[in-house]
């Protein structure tokens, strides 16, 4: 599917962008012509480069032989459309993982917020207008962005709006999104924020005893990533089946036997009790595909199928939870990275 194909990842030096980037490296969706990392942070870029390009052993992960002759660097940022334009120029496919998604720095700094996941989607659009060789622009959502009552939800939103609308008025891009929940140990993980408290003994800090969140990897995020690449229509946002468990039960799994104390600091500002994956009014225009639910665009230019609706009510962190076992197994398959690389916030996310 991405044979000879050109592939610009923003924000491709964070966690996602990293799985991303590992993972085409291995042909997974055939072999790219190249592959763009584009992002502003200088010094994430030296050390992906650095410490991937002194790795000169194959391995499972990357095949650093194809490293020189795929990867290329680019430093930008989304909000400057000139930079933005000239990659976009170079590239058949867009995946726009660049964001401000601390929900308590977009409280704090809203047109902050704005300007990266609002503007920085629009000058996305703008530069896929002027590109006719662009034929795939996925955009990387939130649950927050459901029902959205912080800034990181409703920039998200509108960020899903904005590639939505786009598919109208052209016809040589699709323009997609997928929308999940938090993913297990990424940059601002409240997972890597728990292992070091526990590893200074505690205290474990949790905002609220209800908590509930929505868990992923890293792997499950690029799936659904890739399935968006190869089956989504136009408009359409691609949500990953997975589990939710209450914060209190992961935080018990790790500290397991113990002797740390527990603390609630109580709610964040902008921070929800359960997330929402796929609202009740989206429902009725969802379809189910494989192991993910497919929300149709509402827009009558690209509406897809009505009256499917696989789900009753919205798809809440509240109802999907699991515990005991089966959490164990699941945070078991966590590789878990340092706090301070992390960027995990003072209470997690």
């Amino acid at each position: 599917m991405l044979d000879d194909v050109t592939v610009l990842i923003t924000g491709g030096t964070g966690s996602l962008g990293q799985t991303l980037v590992r993972r085409l490296l291995r042909g997974e969706l055939g072999t790219p012509k190249k592959l763009i990392v584009y992002s502003r942070c200088e010094a994430k870029q030296y050390a992906m480069k650095s410490t991937w390009k002194h790795a000169y052993k194959a391995t499972d992960d990357i095949y650093y032989a194809n490293f020189d002759e795929l990867l290329e660097f680019r430093i930008g940022d989304v909000r400057d459309y000139a930079s933005l334009q000239a990659a976009v120029a170079d590239s058949n496919v867009v995946i726009n993982a660049a964001a401000m998604k601390q929900v308590p720095a977009c409280e704090y700094f809203p047109a902050q917020a704005v300007a990266t996941n609002v503007m920085g989607a629009e000058n996305i659009v703008r530069a896929m207008r002027a590109t006719p060789g662009l034929h795939t622009v996925i955009g990387v959502s939130t649950d927050k962005a459901c029902k959205p009552i912080n800034v990181m939800g409703m920039t998200k939103a509108l960020q899903e709006r904005i590639f939505i609308e786009a598919n109208i008025q052209q016809d040589h891009c699709r323009l997609v999104g997928v929308r999940y929940g938090n993913v297990l140990a990424s940059r601002g993980s409240v997972l890597p924020l728990f292992k070091h408290q526990i590893a200074h003994g505690g205290p474990v800090t949790i905002t609220m005893p209800e908590m509930t969140r929505f868990l992923l990897s890293l792997d499950r995020a690029v799936d659904t990533v890739f399935a968006a690449m190869q089956s989504a229509n136009r408009g359409e946002v691609f949500v990953p089946r997975v589990p939710s468990a209450r914060v209190t039960d992961v935080a018990a799994q790790l500290i397991g036997e113990k002797d740390i104390e527990t603390v609630f600091t109580g709610i964040r500002p902008g921070e929800k009790i359960h997330e929402i994956l796929v609202s009740e009014e989206e429902a009725f225009r969802t379809a189910e595909r494989d192991d993910y639910y497919v929300i149709q665009p509402q827009l009558p230019e690209i509406a897809g199928e009505e009256g499917i609706r696989p789900l009753r009510s919205d798809y809440s962190s509240a109802d999907a939870i699991i515990e005991g076992e089966a959490l164990a197994a699941l945070l078991a398959t966590v590789d878990f990275i340092d706090p301070a690389m992390a960027g995990a916030s003072p209470l997690g996310d």
